[in-house]
């Protein structure tokens, strides 16, 4: 049998203290959703009562109905935000088992929160250059150029993140090891 002395050192989970729940947590999905919505609420009024979403080369070959169409551009803004609020929530939950002390999570909520906001970026402007097209047939650069840039910017940042984190951590580590 295994008895722990008071001398001890010994981790402690307390259910009691919570990490708190931060719109900073959540901060870009929000901002993008708002800005959709911005963007429908601007150019609802200038688009046909038929809207071109789909083009083979550079002339449209579907349409949707203008309600239909803002629906269709809404929705996954709006469900990439519900996701990113209802991933920091559950991992909130389970933040309460977790060690009293500084804890990597600080550090990692909003980054996990906020990473929802990649694929949010992309169908803004994929959402951009429809409205645009249909209001003024002008397209913009390629989508898939677009998602390229995001997606490697997005890893640069993320990679840079998580190297300062673990170095910073194997830091406090190391130092709490000395003592």
């Amino acid at each position: 049998m295994v008895t722990i002395r008071p001398s001890e050192s010994v981790s402690k989970t307390n259910p009691e203290i919570k990490i708190a729940f931060r719109w900073t947590y959540i901060v870009l999905p929000v901002v993008f959703l708002f800005l959709s919505l911005i963007f429908i609420a601007f150019f609802y009024r200038l688009l046909p009562s038929d809207v071109a979403y789909h083009f083979q080369g550079n002339s449209p070959d579907k349409w949707l109905s203008r309600g239909a169409f803002i629906t269709w551009l809404f929705l996954p803004q709006f469900f990439f935000t519900l996701l990113s609020f209802v991933l920091v929530r559950v991992v909130l939950l389970g933040a309460r088992y977790w060690p009293s002390a500084d804890t990597p999570l600080n550090k990692l909520l909003p980054v996990m929160g906020n990473m929802v906001a990649l694929p949010q970026v992309i169908l803004l402007f994929a959402m951009l250059d429809f409205l645009i097209y249909n209001t003024y047939q002008i397209k913009l650069i390629p989508l898939w150029l677009v998602t390229l840039i995001v997606m490697i910017l997005g890893g640069i940042v993320l990679a840079v993140f998580f190297v300062r984190t673990i170095s910073q951590f194997r830091r406090q580590h190391n130092k709490s090891l000395q003592e």
